[in-house]
């Protein structure tokens, strides 16, 4: 084993990751713009055949942003996070080198192989879980994969105290792994049926209601395990590590943890409010949903509270200035979702433009801002070199910052103005208006959600660019910053 002194991190599995989170955020940030601009021009459905329907591309865009650019992000702050709060390097043993690549690898095949079953129409049509189960069996392989990485490194670490952020990747990874296996549970139907039909086809093992229940217990899940606890293992290293200020408060961090931890995996029954599930599991749904305010913001004000005193560095320093607004969207998208959740509401906000509208301050806002600022973080200290251009992060903050805003603000306004065109009768108790009332008076808010989709795009397409240039081009750093990022 080397000396601590003499510790040289080896970034190779992160730097892999890195470049897929980048490719895999382009072409699902592409496919969502493409989709957003078909629902408002409604010709451009016709492209390309059955490939560029919106029925065929909604689950590749989901899909790419969940699976692609998210997790490749995850995966690459892990791969750098885990070596240098633990203390060891990748490079000290050749098993976790090989478990690493290997991981990668396999990841990268698997998720090309999804995109192009998805692309030919094979689904198993459930929200978040449409992959068919050969697709399902290598995510599998790829999960335990990154296991054995995470708890072979904890193994051989000389750091003996874990660093919150190992709390939340370990928790990512225990968690996703039951919701998946649970829910992607299915029947090869080709191999039960003498061989009659398609070999890819399969059939839950649930069905009905218990299907549902099911699916919205890892649906919802999914957001917390892929959209929210690793997010946050994130920001408890980077924003103490670019501000240079100790966390405001390491209990409080440990407190909304297992907050989170047992809270989150009760709310998912409000996806199913107003449905056939039990009433009781509806209710169950929404006040486990309220009551996770408490660990969301108690982590959120932790973050914020880690600037006090410092927030000259909002001016001074971008990636500060991108991950305080993540933290500002995770605020917003986690008092949004308990009040959709409110039975009262849910009745006008269910299967509206507002419940995207949600989804998208939570991952445009708090996902992939604190992905990107991750990465600029981490760019200098594994390619040795500063930040290629400081402007260009200041333009894509404020594209992406307006993108957020149009996006949201014009789903709040169409989905509210759904729901209550969907419940308004007159005075004999008739519908006062059709389907297609409703969908002619949103086509302006729809042109502004395609707008707002273009603005944070051309802010995906800067990042890009820079991390390039950054990797290969900027200025070479003689040692590598303590704090805040060097840039051009």
């Amino acid at each position: 084993m080397q000396s601590n002194a003499a510790l040289e991190y080896d970034y190779s599995v992160a730097k892999l990751f890195t470049f897929t989170t980048i490719l895999f955020g382009i072409l699902g940030m592409v496919i969502g713009t493409l989709i957003a601009a078909q629902l408002a021009f409604p010709e451009l459905n016709y492209l390309i055949g059955e490939y560029g329907t919106f029925s065929r591309l909604r689950p590749l865009h989901t899909n790419i942003v969940i699976f692609g650019f998210t997790l490749s992000g995850i995966w690459a702050t892990f791969y750098y996070v885990g070596q240098r709060v633990l203390k060891v390097s990748m490079a000290e043993s050749k098993f976790l080198m090989a478990i690493g690549k290997i991981h990668f690898y396999l990841y990268f095949v698997g998720a090309l192989l999804a995109v192009i079953t998805l692309l030919l129409g094979f689904s198993a049509s459930k929200e978040y879980a449409e992959f068919e189960w050969p697709i399902d069996v290598v995510i599998v392989l790829v999960w335990v994969l990154w296991g054995i990485s995470i708890f072979g490194i904890i193994g051989i670490r000389r750091e003996k105290a874990l660093y919150v952020s190992m709390w939340y990747f370990v928790a990512t990874f225990l968690g996703v792994a039951m919701l998946y296996l649970f829910n992607n549970m299915e029947v090869p139907t080709y191999f039960v049926s003498g061989g009659i039909g398609n070999i890819m086809h399969s059939v839950s093992m649930y069905s009905g209601t218990n299907d549902a229940m099911v699916q919205w217990w890892y649906g919802h899940n999914a957001v917390a395990f892929v959209f929210t606890v690793p997010i946050i293992a994130m920001i408890y290293y980077f924003l103490p590590k670019e501000s240079g200020q100790a966390v405001y408060s390491y209990k409080l961090s440990l407190l909304s943890f297992w907050g989170l931890m047992f809270v989150y995996l009760w709310a998912g029954g409000h996806h199913l409010v107003w449905s056939t599930v039990p009433d009781w599991v509806q209710t169950m749904g929404t006040v486990f949903s309220v009551v996770l305010i408490l660990p969301s913001w108690g982590s959120a004000i932790n973050m914020l509270l880690t600037m006090k005193g410092e927030w000259n560095q909002l001016t001074d320093n971008p990636l500060i200035k991108l991950m305080v607004l993540s933290s500002t969207f995770y605020m917003l998208s986690t008092i949004e979702g308990p009040i959709q959740a409110i039975k009262s509401v849910n009745a006008i906000a269910h299967f509206t433009d507002w419940i995207p509208g949600h989804v998208h301050d939570g991952v445009l806002g708090w996902v992939a801002l604190m992905i990107m600022a991750a990465l600029f973080h981490m760019a200098p200290r594994m390619y040795k070199r500063e930040i290629y251009s400081r402007k260009l992060i200041e333009t894509q903050f404020w594209l992406q910052t307006t993108g957020i805003v149009l996006y949201f603000t014009s789903l709040w306004i169409a989905g509210i103005t759904q729901g209550m065109m969907w419940r308004a009768v007159d005075e004999y108790g008739n519908l006062m208006y059709s389907f297609i009332d409703t969908v002619d008076v949103l086509h302006p808010y729809y042109v502004i959600r395609t707008v707002a989709g273009v603005l944070y795009l051309a802010g995906v397409f800067i990042f890009a660019y820079n991390m390039i240039k950054t990797m290969t081009s900027s200025r070479t750093l003689t040692e590598e910053p303590m704090f805040r990022s060097p840039m051009a």
